[in-house]
Formats: structure tokens, sequence, C-alpha cells
């Protein structure tokens, strides 16, 4: 205990006066050997092209579609400029994992310049999304426990059910104030603060009032500044560094963030000074923001830095997801009712717990088919930092940046027959066809993987399975068709708007 103590008053004196974290910029080297084809080689669009196709053709918000198109016309590996960044795509299986096999220690994104900038210019840390390198390695370590291991996720089981609980209060009030009785517009919207009210509840160890009928104003605040972020930085990275002074995208995109981080380092703060105050009293404090704060490995910049990153990289997954779900089990009466029998006979109407969870692989399999139709992350990225690399009969040299078509990936048909149909009988033992274990990837692979997998994947299911239990779900009455739309993240172009009626006890 005194440990503790000692841990948690010497993080307090460094976010008083400690000193933030010194930055090394990375080297590029380039030498290939003239048996194999090099860069240049490579086929691909030319930057006006891609100009043309962002702009002129409208895909800047269908950038997933694009994936599709410049496979067809350039095979699996082409070369493709977007925005300041040249980057080699990779929309075949094999590929994809001959890449990764050659991966290093420490494994390297794109180089999220556009949010390391903010953080540079504001004097804030990097997180598990900007840093690199052994910085990154030791950080992801101490952030890992606690969170990536099933068994240590399945600790947070009942602060999921918890905030669950109030998810289905939401949806109640929604439909019943509905003109039908049965309506609930734009479910992504509130599965959103769903998935918002989850991770926070679990990164700061309190409700934030997401799921209130009134949203707190400070709370409303930070989920506005979220979404115009992601918005503003499709903008931001597709146009040049010049139209910053002409254009509000930049300006704005830097004001999200400072909300984003002012809100967070607000909560942390009074986490600590609970803290504190529970260690004097002889408290035992177990939650993973405790953790963070008294593990002495972290200064306090790095909590911040840390935690902000790791809430945006937990909500769109688990809300975009569960939105999708929805989407295409009310469209399949059929996948639905097998669903609802599934989780009654294991659970009937009972809370459903993790240990329950292991019983349902259809359930599993609707997210898993769910990920595949609509992978969050549509694009992931890695750059060849310790050596050059060959795939194919290609070398690419150290330093080039990898741009991982997971969108495509995921709707080969050589992978997924009919892949643009909604069919979790796929992921089952009995209806499985094989499939590239590489073709569908969207919690990313190895050491740079989501550390947030588990969590999401414990809200996603707990969520779904307690929907299912109480409600049939129908589709939109009007019958409009949904399609993703890329801000960033994959999400639907338009609201889903369901209709929910109750099943009879």
């Amino acid at each position: 205990m005194r440990s503790l103590q000692r841990q948690l008053c010497a993080f307090r004196w460094a976010k008083a006066w400690g000193p933030g974290p010194v930055r090394a910029k990375a080297t590029v080297s380039a030498t290939v050997p003239g048996r194999l084809k090099s860069l240049e080689e490579l086929p691909g669009p030319s930057v006006l092209r891609c100009l043309y196709w962002y702009l002129l053709r409208g895909y800047l918000l269908h950038m997933h579609d694009l994936q599709g198109i410049f496979k067809q016309r350039y095979g699996s590996l082409w070369k493709q400029h977007t925005g300041p960044y040249m980057t080699v795509n990779v929309a075949c299986p094999e590929l994809l994992e001959q890449i990764l096999r050659q991966e290093g220690r420490f494994p390297t994104r794109c180089d999220m310049a556009l949010w390391k900038e903010h953080r540079d210019l504001r004097g804030q840390a990097y997180g598990p999304l900007t840093e690199d390198g052994e910085r990154w390695h030791r950080l992801r370590q101490v952030l890992n426990r606690r969170m990536l291991k099933p068994t240590e996720a399945v600790l947070y089981t009942g602060t999921i059910n918890a905030v669950t609980s109030d998810l289905l209060g939401r949806l109640e009030a929604e439909r019943r104030g509905s003109p039908s009785g049965r309506g609930v517009g734009d479910v992504a919207s509130l599965l959103y603060r769903f998935a918002l009210e989850g991770i926070a509840s679990i990164l700061f160890e309190t409700r934030i009032g997401c799921l209130e009928p009134q949203v707190p104003p400070e709370t409303q605040r930070f989920i506005a500044a979220i979404g115009c972020m992601f918005r503003d930085s499709v903008f931001v990275t597709a146009l040049p560094a010049w139209t910053r002074a002409l254009l509000p995208f930049w300006d704005r995109y830097l004001r999200s963030w400072d909300t984003i981080f002012a809100f967070g380092k607000k909560l942390i703060d009074r986490r600590m000074e609970e803290l504190a105050a529970q260690l004097e009293q002889g408290q035992e404090a177990s939650g993973y923001l405790s953790y963070l704060l008294a593990c002495g490995h972290l200064a306090p910049t790095q909590v911040y830095g840390s935690v902000a990153e790791l809430l945006l990289a937990g909500v769109d997954t688990t809300s975009n997801t569960l939105s999708w779900a929805l989407y295409h089990l009310a469209r399949d009466p059929q996948a639905q009712a097998d669903l609802h029998r599934e989780v009654t006979g294991i659970v009937g109407g009972q809370v459903p717990d993790a240990p329950h969870l292991a019983q349902m692989p259809l359930l599993k399999a609707i997210i898993k088919e769910t990920l595949r139709l609509y992978p969050v992350v549509q694009v992931n990225s890695r750059v060849a930092v310790e050596k050059d690399i060959i795939v194919r009969d290609y070398l690419f040299p150290k330093g080039t940046l990898f741009s991982f078509a997971h969108f495509a990936l995921s709707r080969d048909e050589r992978s997924f027959p009919e892949p643009g149909r909604f069919l979790p009988q796929r992921w089952l033992r009995a209806g499985a066809a094989p499939h590239h274990p590489f073709s569908s990837i969207p919690f990313g692979y190895g050491i740079r993987g989501c550390v947030g997998r588990r969590i999401a994947e414990l809200e996603m299911h707990l969520a779904l399975a307690r929907i299912i239990q109480r409600y049939e779900v129908h589709p939109d009455p009007r019958g409009r068709e949904v399609q993703p739309m890329s801000r960033i993240v994959l999400v639907p172009g338009k609201s889903i708007d369901l209709e929910l009626v109750a099943r009879t006890p």
C-alpha cells in the first residue's frame, strides 16, 4: 500500500514538474537490386488521376469503393497518392501476409502526421496510435495489461452490462416516443453514445452521461469534438498544406483535439485526487485508470495522450459494427430468429455474462461477418522501418509506406464467395468455406494489433445478445438502403432507422 502511495505521489509530482517526451526522426534509405523491379515500376494512378477520382468523381468520402476500382485497373499491388503520402497498396491476402511476416520488433504504421502535429503544437505526449519504435513498445507493454487478454477483459463485464442496461432503456424510450411506438431513428448515433459511455466507464472509471435523456453539455461538446475531428481529418489529409490558411478545416481540427484532451485531462485529474483519498483511507483501487496512474511507468502527459487515443480507438468499432449487424439482421429474419434461439437457449431471460458467450457461436459469427463487410479501419498501414522488403517480384526500399486495402481484401470473392452478401454461416464450423487467414483481419495483426480488441468484442457480444433477447428488429419501413462512407473510419453513409418490436416474455 505504501509503495502504491509513493508511486501516486511521484506521478502527481511529475504531473506538475516532469519534462515531456523527446522524439527522434526516422531515417530512410533505399537500395534496389537490378534483378528485382523497383517501386517506380509499380503500376498505379498519377497524382492528377488520384485528384480526379477524389474530387471530380466524388470518391473522397468513398475511398473504400476506390480500392476495388484501382484493384481492377492495376492489380492487387499498386502505388497511389493520398494527400502528402505515396503508398504501396495491397489487396491480396497472400501479399499482405508476406509483408506482415517481414515486420520487425517494432512495427510502424503510417506516421499519423496530423495527430502528431497537434501533439507537437500543443506540447502533448504521443499515445499508442502515434508513438513508434522502442517508445511505442514500452508504452504498449504497459497499456496491454488489464485489457488485452480475454481473462482480463471479462473483469469489465459488470461495467459493460450496466451501460448496456442504460442503452436498452434509451432504446425503449426512443421507440415509445416515436409516432409508430416502435421506431428508432439513427441507431448508429445512439450506439455511438453507448460505445463512448462504455469505454469511458472503463478508462475513466466514471460515467459521463452519454445515455442520459439530457446529455451533460460538457459531454455533448466532447462528443461533437470527436465527430468534427474525424470529419475534418478527411479534408486536411487530402488538401495541400497551403489551404490551411484559406479553409476552416485545419483550425477546426486543432480545436476539436483541444476539446478532447481537455475533457480527458479533467476526468483523469479528478480520478487521481479520488485515488489519493482512497489510498489515504487504506482502500484498494483496481480499475484501469487507477492502474495507469499508480503503476509508476507513465508520466502524466503519457497518461493523458494514451487515454485520449484509446478512447477514440474503442468507440467506432463497437458502434458501427453493432449498427451494421442490426441493419442486416433486420433484413434477415431467419438469421435473427436463429440468433434469438441461441441466446435464449443459453441464458433464457437472464442477463448474459462473459462465460455464456463461449456457448454462442452464431453471435460471434454475426459480429465477424459484419466486420468482414464493414471493416471499421478500411485502410491500415505499415512502414518498412528496419530493412528493405521483397514482395512478389518487387523490392521496396526501407521507408516504404504500405497501405492495406482491407475493404477490398475482405470482399475478395476468392476468399468469400458472394462477397457482398451477409452470410454469418461463413464463420460457423458446419457452413464455413476455407479462406485465407489474412483475408479479414479487422483488428490488425501481431503486436501492433488493436489493444482494445477484447473489450470491443465483449461490448458487441453482450449488447447484441441483450437487444435480440428483448426485441424483434425490423427494417426501416421506407425500405432505404444504407451504404458505407469513408470518414477516416468506415461509417454508415446515412442514418440507420429501425423498428423494434418487444418480444413476449
